[in-house]
């Protein structure tokens, strides 16, 4: 089965329109409509209902998708590892929730790169049943969660504790411990969200959810709105009086871990990059 009529099946899913799929892949549409035909021919299925007026997904086109997306980030891993030249040797492949890349590893990844020779990297973004069902297959080496994993043999190290501030575009209401109307309500995990509904109980629901930090950030400095963000992505803002920080709000926090295979042959390389952490395990 080619990886590109995985890519196209992706790409229509998401347009349901081969000529949108068609321009956003530089092929003419009637090429996507005969890598989808060949693709359901391959897999003995219809991936489309095409008998209505707009395209939409069968059953067996929306199963398709989580397993289109794992093939095609193994080929990735797959063409990357054997194609490593002599001077990267090794390749370390790393997941985590879009929420944990936002917040402390982007900054990680370049000590990474500045730190330690030889080493090419992978990332991707999982669930947290992906992630823990990807290191225990060795898809991935190093996964990140908010919390850590109960698995023999995965290992489970806290690598940071991220503070969580409630932050404002309304200097009138630095004092004010109460969430506006126009509150965001980030998705930092379960806890979290108990914590602030215990907190806040009296409060009007959050108008918005969204599911990255930066996502949240990026609409109130544009629109206005009051949120519960990292301080390591608000203060440029704070310094600036774009942002103002609610002063009596409590604080929330969330512990970050970095799970891997015990028995991983990369484990001396997983535990030197872990150390690039500045607030390194307690």
């Amino acid at each position: 089965m080619k990886i590109e009529l995985l890519k196209t099946f992706l790409e229509v899913s998401r347009s349901l329109h081969f000529r949108i799929a068609s321009e956003n892949l530089f092929i003419t549409q009637s090429a996507v409509s005969a890598r989808i035909k060949l693709l359901e021919d391959d897999l003995g299925v219809l991936l489309f209902d095409r008998s209505k007026k707009h395209l939409k997904l069968t059953p067996e086109g929306h199963r398709l998708i989580k397993h289109a997306n794992e093939l095609i980030f193994m080929w990735q891993k797959t063409k990357q590892d054997v194609g490593i030249t002599a001077q990267h040797s090794m390749q370390l492949v790393v997941g985590a929730k879009s929420t944990i890349w936002d917040i402390v590893l982007q900054n990680w990844l370049q000590k990474i790169h500045l730190n330690i020779e030889d080493v090419s990297l992978l990332t991707s973004t999982y669930s947290a049943p992906e992630l823990r069902k990807s290191l225990l297959n060795r898809i991935i080496d190093i996964g990140f969660l908010f919390e850590p994993t109960f698995v023999g043999e995965i290992i489970s190290e806290k690598v940071a504790t991220v503070p969580l501030h409630l932050v404002t575009t309304d200097p009138d209401h630095m004092r004010n411990a109460t969430p506006l109307n126009d509150f965001i309500m980030v998705d930092y995990g379960e806890s979290i969200t108990a914590q602030y509904l215990r907190e806040f109980q009296d409060a009007p629901e959050a108008k918005h959810f969204m599911s990255q930090p930066k996502i949240a950030l990026n609409f109130i400095l544009e629109v206005g709105g009051a949120a519960y963000l990292p301080r390591q992505i608000t203060f440029k803002y704070l310094s600036d009086n774009q942002l103002f920080l609610v002063e009596n709000a409590p604080v929330f926090s969330r512990d970050i871990y970095a799970n891997y295979l015990a028995n991983n042959q990369k484990r001396e390389t997983i535990e030197q990059a872990l150390k690039l952490f500045p607030n390194i395990r307690q």
